[in-house]
Formats: C-alpha cells, sequence, structure tokens
C-alpha cells in the first residue's frame, strides 16, 4: 500500500467515522423533539440511543460501501448517484413502516424514525463527495 493510499483510506475512514458522530448527534435532536410531541421511544425502538446510533453507524457504513463501489464501477458516477441517493433514502421508509403496527406506537415516532434517514443522507452525502469524490 503506498502512501498515498494510506492517506486516502485514512481520510475515507475519518470520513465515515464523522458522518457517523454527526448523523447521531442529529438524530438524537430528532428523536428528542419526537419525544417532546408525545412519541414513546418504549414503543419505537429507533427513537432511544442504542437503537439509532448502531442503526446510523450501519446506515453510513453501507452506504459508504455502496458509494465507494459505484464511483469504481458507474459510466457516470455523479449522475447514477444522484439519482439512486433519494431513491435509497425513499425506499428506506418502508424498513420503518412495520413500526406503525406495534402497540404503543405513533405517527410522531414513525415519522421521526422516517426523518432520521434524512439527517443520515444529509450528513453523509457532503461528506462522501469530499472523501470519495466522483
Amino acid at each position: 500500500m503506498t502512501t498515498e493510499t494510506k492517506a486516502g483510506t485514512g481520510k475515507v475512514v475519518l470520513g465515515v467515522v464523522a458522518a457517523i458522530v454527526v448523523a447521531s448527534i442529529g438524530n438524537a435532536v430528532v428523536s428528542y423533539l419526537a419525544q417532546a410531541l408525545g412519541a414513546d421511544p418504549n414503543a419505537v425502538e429507533g427513537l432511544k440511543p442504542q437503537g439509532y446510533v448502531v442503526l446510523t453507524a450501519l446506515g453510513v457504513i453501507i452506504a459508504a460501501i455502496a458509494w465507494a463501489t459505484i464511483r469504481k464501477r458507474a459510466k457516470d458516477p455523479a449522475r447514477t448517484l444522484g439519482k439512486l441517493v433519494p431513491i435509497v433514502v425513499v425506499v428506506s421508509f418502508l424498513a420503518d413502516v412495520p413500526v406503525f403496527f406495534l402497540p404503543g406506537s405513533s405517527v410522531v415516532g414513525v415519522l421521526a424514525l422516517m426523518v432520521m434517514h434524512v439527517v443520515v443522507a444529509a450528513v453523509s452525502v457532503p461528506i462522501f463527495r469530499r472523501v470519495l469524490p466522483v
């Protein structure tokens, strides 16, 4: 591994960690607001820190891997990512739909989970553009 590759890898890892930290802080704010509006974190587990921090980290890591893969393989990675990112965010909302049917869950709680997906994308995309430019 060359020095340049090591520096590049370090930059990407730092970017991914930064995205996880900043998105987790953003999701903490969303969770706090949802709870202030009556969402029950005991019914909507994703509103608890142990839920949203782990899922945020997982989402950012998977997104970074996908971003890097698209960056390497797509003919026009910027265009591909520009189309794919919003689609993936909207499709990711489907994971939250079953929570509507859990006892004690609320519209506010489920909508907060969906907003959290947007927070992760809003934080990650600019960071990925910097550390994994297309």
